[in-house]
């Protein structure tokens, strides 16, 4: 997480001085220097042979949801099977809904469905690592991130669109598997790469972004006197430093800088001059106002921004909470993909949907613990692509009649990265060193989804 904080003239960030946060987190800052990042960007452009301008929206729907009760529904499987509720028709002939998302079944035609994506775990963190940096390891037993997330890795590469505007939030703030910053993180990258995080309900009337604002009393020439005095005092140390620490530390205080001192990013994070009947479109409610606002930062010039939606580990009572959840969603996506489709910015804007997991096809009984619900199942689960130039309207994949695995065209989490890159004009296979001085690339397999190109 990117931390801005200017009210003190001793300590820095979170009460340590300047020097001790270098002494003491030299490890966490990464140890991706400058001229590697400069070097995989030139590599990037030379390999794909373009320039993007786009951006990507990715909200996740942290705690692995039902795709049987979603995006794959199977209205034709027993009941213990099909579950709840029904199937619709969609404004694309032959692809069918939950019957709970009636407002995306009428802008079916701007995004498609990946129904056969699988990884075969059950494991919040190892499916929640697969999703997010295309590389499984942690677990249940041992948490701790081990790749950056493909949005530190796209930031890296791609940097922000807009000087000014931080290249990757998270909105409202970057969670996974209740790990924060978690997979979202950038790891061996440095936390320069890390999202920024606003830190509040978008939907709140008192909407404040954290560490954005000066401190009373502080204004923007004493901010600058104060960071040109430390670079004087840090130049000995700079010299003779050989890790990287302090160049690092110097691109982060950068940014920080630029999002302190520049308008741009300030009107961008202003939600509340947003016309009220958009508002009211995207729903007043955290989920709303957090894609409104990731739509707004995109639409600013950050390169790629998350979105957190909590609360999907439905092991019981699956009825009750989809019915407060799926509509929410609903009006939100819907909500998204007509505003950036009547603003022009559907072709450069990629929205992806998708969670840790999909959930058992046969419902339980419960648990003991409530009304049905389903349980962990990585053998199946969904993503949704729509927006910046992905075909819409497509199902790619298919899954058993119960809904169970994959029985046409497998994808794995890599090939849905490789296809985001791919949008974003990013090559998958980039390197970074690590933090034992090895190159690893973005993702070890995987190619883009032709059928979505």
């Amino acid at each position: 997480m990117l931390q801005v904080e200017c009210g003190r003239t001793g300590p820095y960030c979170d009460g340590l001085s300047r020097r001790t946060f270098v002494k003491l987190g030299v490890a966490g800052m990464g140890l991706a220097s400058l001229g590697d990042v400069l070097r995989a960007r030139a590599l990037s452009a030379e390999r794909t042979g373009v320039k993007k301008d786009t951006a990507c929206i990715l909200i996740w729907l942290d705690g692995g949801p039902s795709h049987m009760d979603t995006y794959d529904p199977k209205p034709d499987a027993p009941v213990e099977y099909r579950g709840i509720w029904g199937a619709i028709r969609t404004k694309v002939p032959g692809i069918l809904l939950t019957e709970m998302f009636p407002r995306q079944a009428q802008v079916m035609d701007k995004f498609s469905i990946v129904r056969s994506l699988h990884h075969n775990t059950g494991d919040h963190f190892t499916g929640a690592h697969f999703m997010l940096t295309s590389r499984g390891g942690p677990n249940g037993a041992n948490t701790t991130p081990r790749s950056p997330s493909i949005g530190s890795i796209v930031t890296a590469v791609r940097g922000s669109r807009v000087p000014g505007m931080p290249p990757y939030v998270s909105v409202p703030y970057a969670m996974s598997v209740g790990l924060r910053p978690g997979y979202f993180g950038a790891q061996y990258l440095g936390v320069q790469y890390n999202p920024f995080e606003p830190g509040s309900d978008p939907n709140s009337p008192n909407f404040t972004v954290r560490n954005l604002n000066l401190a009373p009393g502080l204004t923007l020439k004493r901010l600058e006197d104060r960071r040109t005095l430390l670079k004087h005092f840090d130049r000995m140390r700079r010299e003779i430093d050989c890790t990287g620490a302090m160049e690092a530390m110097d691109r982060f205080e950068q940014q920080a800088y630029e999002l302190v001192s520049g308008d741009r990013v300030r009107r961008a994070f202003d939600i509340g001059s947003e016309d009220p009947r958009i508002r009211d479109r995207y729903g007043r409610n955290t989920w709303g106002q957090s894609v409104l606002l990731a739509r707004r930062l995109v639409e600013a010039g950050t390169t790629f921004v998350t979105v957190h939606m909590g609360g999907w580990d439905n092991h019981w009572n699956l009825e009750s909470a989809f019915n407060s959840m799926l509509p929410r969603l609903d009006q939100a996506v819907s909500a998204l993909f007509e505003d950036l489709a009547a603003s022009g910015l559907l072709e450069k804007v990629l929205v992806v949907i998708c969670g840790e997991f999909g959930r058992t096809p046969r419902m339980n009984n419960g648990a003991g613990r409530g009304t049905p619900g389903r349980d962990h199942w990585g053998n199946a689960l969904f993503c949704v692509l729509g927006g910046g130039g992905i075909r819409g309207g497509q199902v790619v994949g298919k899954t058993s009649p119960k809904g169970e695995y994959p029985v046409e065209r497998p994808v794995k989490p890599g090939d849905i990265h490789a296809t985001i890159y791919h949008v974003l004009g990013v090559d998958p296979y980039t390197k970074f060193l690590d933090n034992a001085g090895r190159p690893v690339p973005a993702i070890d397999e995987g190619e883009p989804i032709r059928e979505l190109l």
